[in-house]
């Protein structure tokens, strides 16, 4: 479809343009120089062999049926939208709206009480705080999109290097699958709880969440965007419904259990817990964006990203904090989140009887929304693990990841608060790492030079990573040393209350950020890139 229709707030480039620019008929990582249209590839041409033919082959079908097939490939300038209005910048905001508005968010707001032992004032607080820096860092990264038209893994190439950024990717798709992981455990406890007796197993509403999350990533990022404009309006709905019926049972006086130590660390790991939930996005934001012209306002992207971030997350977080302080008080309640948290989200709709499960239905079809990000993200990521892995589809490298996250969701879906509370904290670790390793590139060592955008793919003209190595690891050690997780509890992290205070993630970005210029400054002087 071409950008040239007003009427689309995100466009892509058109079918003719694709027919011309996708990977089916360019080599693996080309280098654009910007000029013309004459392909340049890294270490000479590539003769193609017959999967070669047969791989585009597939790609030339998949344009026919109007599928993204582009895939880690730099967004040139006139392959983007041609057209920015008002609704473009809207779309940054309710693109948020709609991944975040969704029932996964409501559990991890719960395990503020159930796990940490807070109280809803004290669960509220490190929610919506740990949200809203986490939100900052995915926000400032979703701005790189346009500036660059680079997915968000390829941009950090420029500060780890070639083979470092590898192990970046790597945690990256383990996160992505583990975050689309939850996804469907919880979407099929909402389906199965629904269900009259409990009839459907949750497995079957694994499944349900999983392939409707895989057809629309797969048909690429103008369907994505399209979904996503539309998507938040019943979710704000229904949620807004589970606020209202469900606020009665809220518990606004009981005081949080333990100690003042203990309190503390509680709502320190309570609050890191949340800010992982949000700076994670940072390692995807800017792949949504390349097709936005370079001319987009930074400022406008971010602080609309922000706020859609900030609301969403704070709506499903108070949401689930309100449903979980009324556990201790109502039998009900508690029988229900013995059976799961989705069941907890449907016994919140009970008073409402046939219209609350409707209602439960489509906080499950939220879900959805919130797997297609990572779902479409995944399939970009696995190409920049090798030129090999380059050559095979996004579309296919999109059910690859699908059946995987699938695949571990049915083994695991009974073990949902154990995933939330040892998995996400620890993906948030990495991600505030890898961060100020590309704030201090970008503020330090590439203030005045900038970036050259058509050495995306060109391992010479990169950094050799050295540097990047080096401080992510020290960071992970210093991470290591203060995490507080059900399996481990650092040194450091033991000393406060009882059951320890997560500060992994602040360590371990304090340590890399520490180390990380002056061992830049030598790998500069030593190899001058």
């Amino acid at each position: 479809m071409s950008t040239e229709n007003p009427t689309l707030a995100v466009g892509m480039y058109s079918k003719e343009i694709s027919s011309i620019h996708t990977a089916a008929e360019q080599p693996p990582c080309i280098l654009d120089k910007g000029e013309g249209n004459n392909p340049l590839v890294a270490g000479g041409p590539v003769a193609p062999s017959r999967l070669t033919r047969h791989i585009r082959n597939l790609e030339k079908r998949l344009v026919e049926y109007n599928l993204e097939t582009r895939g880690i490939e730099r967004v040139r300038e006139d392959e983007r939208m041609t057209k920015l209005s008002w609704i473009s910048y809207l779309q940054a905001f309710l693109l948020w709206v709609s991944i975040n508005l969704a029932a996964n968010n409501i559990t991890l707001g719960m395990l503020g009480p159930v796990v940490y032992g807070l109280n809803f004032l004290d669960s509220a607080l490190c929610a919506v705080l740990g949200a809203l820096l986490g939100a900052v860092v995915a926000s400032w990264m979703a701005t790189w999109g346009p500036v660059s038209g680079i997915r968000t893994m390829a941009f950090g190439r420029y500060a780890m290097g070639w083979w470092p950024s590898k192990l970046v990717v790597i945690l990256n798709l383990i996160q992505m699958i583990g975050y689309s992981l939850i996804d469907c455990v919880v979407g099929g406890q909402i389906l199965s709880a629904v269900s009259p007796s409990g009839g459907m197993p949750v497995a079957v509403g694994i499944v349900i969440v999983a392939v409707g999350s895989w057809a629309i990533a797969t048909f690429g990022i103008e369907i994505f965007h399209y979904y996503e404009r539309f998507a938040f309006l019943p979710q704000l709905i229904v949620v807004s419904i589970l606020f209202g019926v469900a606020s009665v049972k809220f518990d606004l006086s009981t005081p949080s259990l333990g100690d003042t130590r203990t309190v503390a660390g509680n709502r320190l790991s309570f609050f890191s817990l949340c800010l992982s939930a949000a700076i994670t996005y940072a390692p995807l934001a800017a792949d949504f964006f390349v097709y936005y012209p370079e001319r987009t306002s930074r400022v406008a992207l971010f602080s609309l990203s922000l706020l859609g971030l900030l609301v969403s997350f704070t709506m499903a977080f108070l949401c689930g904090i309100g449903l979980a302080s009324g556990i201790t008080a109502d039998p009900e309640y508690e029988e229900a989140y013995s059976r799961g948290a989705g069941a907890l989200i449907v016994e919140g709709f009970g008073p409402l009887h046939g219209f609350g499960k409707f209602c439960s239905v489509v906080v499950t079809l939220g879900l959805i929304s919130n797997t297609i990000a990572p779902t479409y993200s995944s399939g970009v990521d696995f190409q920049i693990l090798g030129r090999c892995a380059e050559k095979v589809p996004r579309a296919v490298w999109n059910t690859v990841g699908v059946v995987i996250y699938a695949v571990c969701a049915l083994a695991g879906r009974s073990h949902l608060s154990d995933i939330f509370t040892n998995f996400l904290a620890l993906m948030g670790y990495w991600v505030a790492i890898w961060f100020v390793i590309i704030l201090e590139e970008r503020y330090i060592f590439r203030f005045r030079s900038g970036y050259n955008w058509h050495a995306w793919c060109d391992q010479s003209k990169l950094p050799v990573g050295i540097a990047g190595l080096i401080a992510f690891l020290i960071g992970w050690a210093g991470a290591i040393l203060c995490m507080a997780q059900v399996w481990y509890i650092g040194p450091i992290a033991r000393l406060v209350g009882n059951s320890g205070a997560d500060m992994g993630a602040y360590v371990g970005f304090t340590w890399a950020g520490l180390v990380y210029p002056p061992l830049r400054y030598i790998e500069l002087r030593r190899f001058g890139r």
